[in-house]
């Protein structure tokens, strides 16, 4: 006997709330990184700070994301249709394989335009002391974004959400060792601009590889974590009724799991009877953990 039910953790007015909480917070970070950008390329180039520009296109790239989530979260709210009948949350993998592709790009092309500079260290300018005031300003900025997305991701535990966080996260991170690289450019030591300008592209790309991973591994149907699998194996064992379990599978879709799995339940109940605890499994995991759809085989013992 098998039981197959499709469950929308998100559905009505819980999930309309949910996804105009994510666009918000993205609309939010679309605002903080175009004011960014625009005074981090345009004082960088006034001010002759490679390291400068170069964090404000690691902005540009952000900004660009930011608009790649904000696709992501207006499509995987889209119901179950014919075509998908277990929703669209996969969308938000899309997009975040698209986000780390970005990256790495953006990643290759600091790198390439660092190394030319290294080459030929006395065509390398001192840099304007205004460099360091936006890049500290920057460093402030992101920071503060990325605990604002942070707290957003994980109380709506959306992994995209989550992946744009720490993209603001590197930011701030790059923005750190660009002030740093200014500020040793400002002593003296002109290397060290086009250098922090290498280290940000490195950080980029190693960031980039990572998104790009974890997406890939999810759209190609990779299993829920070890944490995730136990504790809905527990939830099952807990439900009465159920002597045991085997054959459990998960798979990832979005940022919720599809669940199959062998109950062993005594085989002197009556089929109606098997069919209740089924059902008591189903209701127990759908309201307990991330579950998209559980579908359920009786074993009789």
């Amino acid at each position: 006997m098998e039981v197959n039910q499709l469950h929308e953790p998100d559905a009505g007015r819980g999930h309309v709330e949910r996804g105009r909480e994510a666009q918000r917070s993205t609309w939010v970070s679309v605002a903080v990184n175009l004011v960014l950008t625009l005074a981090q390329v345009v004082v960088g180039l006034f001010a002759a700070s490679q390291a400068l520009v170069a964090d404000g296109i690691h902005s540009l790239s952000d900004l660009l994301s930011d608009f790649v989530v904000l696709l992501a979260i207006q499509y995987s709210r889209k119901a179950p249709d014919a075509d998908h009948p277990y929703g669209h949350q996969r969308y938000e993998n899309a997009a975040s394989l698209v986000v780390g592709a970005l990256l790495l790009a953006v990643g290759v092309g600091m790198l390439w335009s660092a190394g030319v500079k290294l080459r030929d260290p006395a065509a390398i300018a001192q840099v304007d002391r205004l460099a360091l005031w936006v890049a500290l300003f920057t460093l402030v900025a992101k920071e503060g974004l990325f605990r604002y997305l942070l707290a957003v991701a994980r109380r709506l535990r959306s992994s995209l959400l989550e992946v744009n966080a720490w993209h603001s996260r590197s930011d701030a991170a790059s923005s750190l060792v660009v002030a740093i690289g200014i500020g040793g450019n400002l002593l003296g030591y002109g290397l060290l601009d086009p250098m922090a300008a290498l280290i940000v592209g490195l950080m980029v790309l190693k960031m980039g590889w990572e998104f790009l991973w974890k997406a890939l591994n999810d759209l190609t149907d990779h299993a829920a974590s070890e944490q995730e699998m136990q504790a809905i194996k527990s939830e099952i064992l807990a439900t009465p009724g159920v002597l045991g379990l085997h054959d459990l599978r998960t798979r990832k879709t979005g940022d919720l799991i599809l669940v199959d799995v062998h109950l062993e339940i005594d085989g002197n109940l009556s089929v109606r009877q098997g069919h209740e605890i089924a059902d008591a499994v189903q209701a127990r995991v759908l309201a307990q953990h991330p579950v998209l759809n559980i579908l359920t085989h009786v074993d009789p013992v």
